[in-house]
């Protein structure tokens, strides 16, 4: 092809030809990403020295940009989307998933308003509704899409502090009459909600972490405790977030007795289930999700375990109102006459303009179905336990926590060796470096732990196999 044209967009006829080359090199991606190496294997700069300092003056070929993706962005990237990717939470996305981003870049819409984008706004409003459903959610829940469960939860503390302090809106935090806040989590609880009270001007002073028992789950009785201390001293208890499948190791903090507890002491109760609440689906799992039905707000990533590309989060409030308290702020050229009767996105969080995000959900839902979605979860759950089994065989290795859903933590420990964190981080870095699977670690009581999650849409029980083949210690 010769210079871009000097006025308008590419060619008809060659967008046409570009995409369909584009969807045949997408195909062969997935067809043959088994070939790649999972972590890829550059170095810092690569990519940076590889491209020009400027941008080009003039125009180029669209077949040379398609050659660099080739030559200097693919040798670059980490295939998350790799059947032997297993570290920190093994996701991908569905092919269905990448035609729906296909569909929402080109639409390209706004959803600030409903009347910037009635699609964008009513759909969410459809899909949020049938994952309620799905996964026995009671009808008082609404929902709204933020990228990550970072934001999502960001927002559902604000709403705790709106709750407790209707003032601190327009007047601040720090006020002679406004006493310092907490925040209750667990000792495992996911980093983001550090940054979150951070953010939030809250500051770490006012995140306290409770105590877990010898399954990682939070002790209700220290929470109790912990409580008493703060009233005591004067401090005004805002949020609890007990998680459904915590970061390191996927434990269940026990969400019915918290939920006993900020209900006596009229304490919002934030759920988050960022990983494991697409798995709520799953009739035999149910039961894990007891309690959270009670909740105040909930998270849950279908981008996490819901075949849905990333950037996806759901934060469903029992009262969507108490969002909007906090974040609703309409100046007047965004101001409309039909404000009382449709849902403006914008009212519910911190960003104005929102992407088409439900488009990708929606397109995953309506092609898998319930039933398909519930197979592939059910088959990760499956390949999980039959790793541990593995585990649990071995005399070189053990198992390091319960696995719930999806994710083995263990550790090697064969007879005689000397420092055991220092085999399995060697054993892990072995592994991560040799491109045929990742591996993520945490520490669980001190000990260098090792973390293998089951997640992708491609992976089959070879890919466990050809882990534990990797790891074998004779």
């Amino acid at each position: 092809m010769g210079k871009t044209r000097q006025f308008g967009d590419m060619p008809t006829d060659d967008f046409r030809r570009y995409g369909y080359e584009i969807v045949d090199r997408l195909a062969d991606y997935f067809e043959r990403i088994e070939e790649f190496p999972v972590l890829a294997k550059v170095e810092p700069d690569a990519v940076k020295n590889a491209l020009p300092s400027t941008a080009p003056e003039f125009g180029e070929p669209f077949d040379e940009v398609l050659s660099d993706v080739d030559s200097i962005i693919l040798p670059a990237v980490t295939h998350w989307n790799h059947p032997n990717f297993h570290g920190l939470f093994s996701t991908s996305t569905s092919s269905v998933g990448v035609f729906a981003e296909m569909f929402a870049a080109a639409f390209d819409m706004k959803a600030m308003l409903w009347r910037t984008a009635p699609a964008s706004t009513e759909l969410e409003d459809v899909v949020l509704d049938w994952l309620r459903q799905m996964t026995g959610l009671p009808e008082t829940f609404e929902g709204i899409i933020y990228d990550t469960a970072s934001v999502s939860t960001m927002h559902a503390i604000a709403a705790a502090r709106e709750r407790a302090d209707p003032n601190s809106r327009s007047l601040g935090l720090g006020r002679t009459d406004s006493p310092q806040m907490r925040v209750y989590v667990s000792e495992h609880v996911h980093s983001s909600i550090d940054k979150s009270v951070i953010t939030l001007g809250l500051g770490l002073e006012s995140l306290r972490k409770i105590e877990t028992n010898e399954r990682f789950e939070m002790v209700p009785e220290k929470l109790k405790e912990a409580i008493d201390a703060d009233l005591a001293a004067g401090f005004l208890p805002i949020c609890v977030i007990p998680t459904i499948g915590t970061t390191s190791t996927t434990s269940i903090d026990p969400v019915a007795a918290v939920a006993d507890i900020c209900e006596a002491y009229g304490i919002w109760m934030h759920v988050d289930a960022a990983y494991s609440g697409s798995a709520a689906i799953l009739p035999e799992l149910r039961p894990l999700f007891t309690g959270w039905e009670r909740a105040d707000s909930i998270v849950m990533n279908p981008h996490k375990w819901f075949f849905t590309p990333f950037d996806l989060s759901v934060l469903y409030c029992r009262d969507l109102d108490d969002l909007k308290k906090a974040f609703s702020l309409v100046p007047e050229y965004l101001k409309t006459d039909d404000a009382a009767r449709v849902k403006n996105g914008m009212d519910y969080g911190i960003q104005l303009g929102r992407r088409f995000r439900s488009l990708k959900l929606w397109f995953v839902m309506r092609y898998f179905g319930r039933e398909g979605l519930i197979a592939r979860i059910r088959e990760h759950c499956r390949l999980a336990r039959l790793f541990a089994s593995w585990v649990e065989e071995s005399e070189n290795f053990e198992l390091m926590a319960p696995v719930p859903f999806a994710l083995v933590c263990f550790r090697a420990r064969p007879a005689g060796a000397a420092d055991l964190d220092i085999l399995n981080e060697q054993l892990m870095n072995a592994i991560n470096s040799s491109g045929e699977a990742y591996l993520s670690h945490t520490k669980l009581n001190g000990q260098f732990t090792l973390r293998l999650s089951v997640g992708s849409i491609r992976v089959e029980e070879r890919h466990l196999k050809k882990v534990w083949d990797l790891l074998d210690l004779s």
